[in-house]
C-alpha cells in the first residue's frame, strides 16, 4: 500500500475517526517512548546494583587467605563468603598470574562465561570495572581483581594472582521480559479504553459543529434567517468560526434583500416607464389614425390635432431624455468622465436670484422670496459646478413646488454658507410629506400622491431623480426635511470652492 492511498482511506474517514485516530497514534508514541525510557533505566539500575554486589564478592573473595593450602576446606569458606553477598547464578574462579585458571571457587549452574585474557596486566587495567562478557545462554557481568598471597613462608618472594567473580545477566532479562510483556498488556487495555473515550468525547466535542453543519442545511435549502447559535466564546476557535459565519451570512441576507429590492425597484421602473412612455404614445397614434380615417375634415381640426401631436412628441422626448440621463448617471454615479460636467467657478447667488424670477414669471399669484439657509440674509455660496446642470436641478425643484403645491402659497428661496458648505434650499408652504414618503421621494418614478397630490400636469416623477444624481455628480448632497402639514424645504449642499491666493 502506498503513500498515496493511505492518504487517499484516510481522506475518506469522518473527522471523528481521524481525530480519535491521531490521539491513539500520539498515546503510542507517547506509551512506546515513555516505556522505552523506563525499562532502560530499570535495566541500567539492576545492571548497577548487579555490579555492586559482584565488587562486593570480589571484595570478600580476594580478601580470604592462599587457597592452595587446602583448597577442598578452603573452597566453603569462599562460598559461604560469596553467597552472602550474590543469589542467582555466578561464577568464582582464581586466576594464576599469566590468566590461566588456578582453582574453580563457585560453578556456574549452566555454562561458565568465556572470560578474555586476564593476566596481571589485564586485571590492573581494567582497575576493577565491571565488563561484560558472554556465556552459553546468557550474557555475564564480571569483575577480575588481584590477589597478593605469601605460598610458603620460607620463601623470599611473592606472587600476584587474580580472584575473578561473574554473575549471569538471565534474571536482569528475565525481569525486562517480564515488565515489557505486562507493559504491553497494560498499554493495550489503555488504548483500547482511551479509544472507547475518545471516541464520545470526540463525538460530545464535535456536537457543535454538527449544529453549524445542520443551520448551513438549512441555509442551503434558503431560510438565509437562520443563524449559527453561540457555541462558545469568542476567545475560541469555535466561538470566533461561529461569529464569523454569523457575520457572513447577515451579509449575505443583506445582499440578498437588496438584491431583491433592486428587482422590484427593476420591475417598478420599467412598468412606470413603459406607462409614461404609452401615454403620449397613444396619444400621437389615436389622432394618426383618427386623420387617416378622415375624421378630420376642417383645417382646423388638423391644426389641432397637430399641436396636440406636437406636445405629445415633446414630453416623449422630455421622458427618453430624462431616462437616457439617468442611465448615464447609473453607470458610475460620482465619475465625471460618465457625465462630462464643465465644472468653473459660480457663485449659488446667480441661480437662486434667476430662480426666483423663474418663479415670479411662473407663479405669479405665489409670494416669492430670497434669504439666507434657513432664513436671514442671503450670502455668497462659491462652488466648483456646472452651471448649466444646476439650473435643471433648480428647474426641476421649482416645477416640482408649482406643481404640487396649492395655489397662493409662498416659497422661499435660500442661498449661503454653513460648515464649509455651500447652501442652497427651496422651501414650499405645501401639505408636506410624511418620514416614509420623504425617504422615497428621490426614487425614480415616485410620486406621493396621499400628500402631495398628482396634477393633470404632473411631471413623470423623474425630476427629483435627476436632482439628486446631478447633485451627487458634483460630489454634494441633497437632502428633504419635511413633516405633514409644514410643507418640505429642499435643501442642495455643495463643497465650497476657495480660489487659489485666497
Amino acid at each position: 500500500m502506498t503513500i498515496t492511498s493511505m492518504l487517499r482511506g484516510a481522506a475518506r474517514l469522518s473527522l471523528r475517526a481521524r481525530l480519535v485516530i491521531i490521539c491513539l497514534l500520539l498515546v503510542v508514541a507517547a506509551l512506546l517512548a515513555s516505556n522505552a525510557l523506563l525499562i532502560t533505566l530499570l535495566q541500567r539500575q539492576l545492571v548497577d546494583q548487579l555490579d555492586e554486589r559482584l565488587r562486593t564478592a570480589a571484595a570478600a573473595a580476594a580478601q580470604l587467605s592462599d587457597l592452595s593450602k587446602d583448597p577442598e576446606a578452603t573452597a566453603p569458606r569462599v562460598r559461604d563468603a560469596v553467597e552472602r553477598q550474590m543469589t542467582g547464578d555466578v561464577y568464582v574462579a582464581r586466576l594464576n598470574a599469566d590468566g590461566s585458571l588456578s582453582q574453580t571457587l563457585r560453578s556456574a549452574v549452566g555454562d561458565a562465561p568465556k572470560l578474555p585474557r586476564l593476566d596481571t596486566t589485564a586485571v590492573a587495567t581494567r582497575g576493577g570495572a565491571p565488563f561484560q562478557a558472554s556465556g552459553g545462554s546468557s550474557d555475564w557481568r564480571v569483575i577480575a581483581q588481584p590477589v597478593r598471597s605469601l605460598p610458603r613462608q620460607d620463601r623470599d618472594t611473592s606472587s600476584t594472582r587474580s580472584i575473578v567473580v561473574a554473575g549471569s545477566l538471565e534474571a536482569v532479562s528475565g525481569t525486562i521480559r517480564d515488565l515489557g510483556l505486562r507493559m504491553l498488556v497494560i498499554d493495550s487495555l489503555v488504548l483500547i479504553l482511551l479509544g472507547v473515550i475518545g471516541w464520545f468525547a470526540v463525538r460530545a466535542g464535535l456536537r457543535p459543529l454538527r449544529r453549524i453543519e445542520t443551520t448551513a442545511a438549512a441555509i442551503a435549502g434558503g431560510d438565509l434567517s437562520r443563524r449559527v447559535p453561540d457555541l462558545a466564546s469568542t476567545r475560541t476557535e469555535l466561538g470566533r468560526l461561529a461569529a464569523a459565519l454569523n457575520g457572513m451570512l447577515d451579509r449575505i441576507e443583506t445582499g440578498d434583500a437588496a438584491r431583491a429590492a433592486t428587482n422590484d425597484r427593476m420591475r417598478t421602473f420599467i412598468a412606470d416607464a413603459s406607462h409614461e412612455l404609452r401615454t403620449p404614445l397613444f396619444g400621437i397614434k389615436g389622432f394618426t389614425e383618427l386623420y387617416s380615417m378622415g375624421g378630420m375634415p376642417e383645417r382646423t381640426d388638423v391644426d389641432t390635432a397637430m399641436n396636440r401631436i406636437e406636445r405629445e412628441s415633446a414630453r416623449l422626448v422630455r421622458i427618453v431624455e430624462d431616462l437616457l440621463l439617468l442611465a448615464r448617471l447609473d453607470e458610475d454615479p460620482t465619475a465625471r468622465t460618465q457625465l462630462p460636467l464643465k465644472l468653473t467657478p459660480m457663485d449659488l447667488r446667480t441661480l437662486a436670484a434667476d430662480a426666483l424670477h423663474d418663479l415670479r414669471a411662473l407663479a405669479p399669484d405665489r409670494a416669492a422670496t430670497l434669504t439666507g439657509p434657513g432664513g436671514g440674509p442671503p450670502g455668497a455660496a462659491p462652488v466648483l459646478g456646472d452651471e448649466a446642470r444646476l439650473r435643471q436641478v433648480m428647474s426641476n425643484l421649482i416645477g416640482n413646488a408649482i406643481t404640487h403645491t396649492p395655489a397662493g402659497s409662498s416659497v422661499r428661496i435660500g442661498v449661503g454658507t454653513h460648515n464649509a458648505l455651500a447652501i442652497l434650499e427651496l422651501s414650499d408652504q405645501g401639505t408636506g410629506m410624511t418620514a416614509e414618503q420623504a425617504a422615497r421621494i428621490f426614487d425614480r418614478f415616485y410620486r406621493a400622491d396621499t400628500a402631495r397630490g398628482r396634477t393633470q400636469t404632473g411631471g413623470t416623477g423623474l425630476g427629483l431623480s435627476i436632482a439628486h444624481s446631478l447633485v451627487t455628480a458634483h460630489h454634494g448632497r441633497i437632502e428633504v426635511h419635511t413633516s405633514p402639514g409644514q410643507g418640505a424645504t429642499f435643501r442642495i449642499l455643495l463643497p465650497i470652492h476657495t480660489a487659489p491666493g485666497d
